[in-house]
């Protein structure tokens, strides 16, 4: 398979919404390069969905990032991270293109982890796919064998975001009753991981019902920082993205529907064209 050689915008993938909190990070820290966003959101959620499954959407969408130029591509999804993002480092990167770069949002947040936590005891609230995928405790754990992770699955957040009730009453009950659980099964906890690109949404009422003296660790400003670190360290790479600070979006959804979602998340009118990844 031939891909564009030429420099191209640095791709940014998610099954939905939530990786636009990940895009808007990056592009605070790096605004100076362009991006192109996928949103797969005909097929989403994935959190539900078996590995295999998850791998062959985002494999599809990453193929389709590189064939747009792109030679790096974030993956601004923990349950694509989760599930597909080692294949296709080691199973599709050496027969398509070596040269590309597929980077994930679980290793950022693992490796900053161990000076944030001085419990040794974290927390993860993340989707369902991801808690049971334990992609957070193993990458930590590679890291700092000595930090025990806990997580608890949220199957309601994303509906509730999606849905643009993140500000309503109702969402208190099911954001208090997700952090009470968690705090149960360890209440040594000291810092609790959002994986879930979406979840900073909730951030108010998250804020509201964690217990005193309890970190929460957003992912958006450690992806950035460590993408600033690995461009610095991959010079070859960074001259083949384009700077000219534009930013394109596509979706596998009505393109209407996501430029109305999208406003939630990036506060800001986007212009969406829709795009077929089977």
């Amino acid at each position: 398979m031939r891909f564009p050689q030429q420099p191209g915008p640095i791709g940014v993938f998610d099954s939905g919404y939530g990786g636009l909190t990940i895009l808007h990070g990056i592009r605070q820290l790096l605004p100076e390069y362009d991006y192109v966003y996928l949103g797969d959101n005909a097929r989403a959620p994935y959190g539900s969905r078996s590995f295999e499954v998850v791998y062959q959407f985002t494999r599809q969408a990453v193929m389709k990032l590189f064939e747009m130029g792109c030679h790096l591509v974030i993956l601004g999804c923990n349950t694509a991270s989760a599930k597909a993002l080692r294949s296709i480092q080691q199973r599709d990167l050496p027969l398509t293109d070596p040269t590309r770069r597929v980077l994930g949002v679980i290793r950022p947040t693992a490796e900053v982890i161990g000076s944030l936590t001085q419990s040794r005891h974290v927390g993860l609230l993340a989707t369902e796919g991801t808690v049971r995928s334990d992609s957070y405790r193993l990458e930590i754990q590679k890291l700092h064998p000595d930090i025990k992770v806990t997580g608890v699955a949220c199957p309601l957040w994303v509906p509730i975001i999606e849905n643009n009730e993140a500000d309503s009453p109702g969402a208190d009950y099911f954001v208090k009753k997700r952090i009470d659980h968690l705090m149960r099964l360890d209440p040594e906890i000291d810092s609790i991981i959002l994986g879930c690109t979406h979840y900073p949404i909730l951030m108010p009422k998250i804020l509201k019902y964690i217990p005193q003296g309890v970190r929460i660790v957003p992912q958006s400003e450690y992806v950035a920082e460590s993408l600033q670190a690995y461009l610095m360290r991959h010079p070859d790479l960074e001259h083949n993205i384009t700077k000219t600070a534009h930013c394109n979006y596509f979706t596998t959804e009505n393109a209407d529907r996501f430029k109305e979602t999208a406003s939630i998340f990036l506060h800001e009118d986007v212009n969406v064209k829709h795009i077929d990844l089977e």
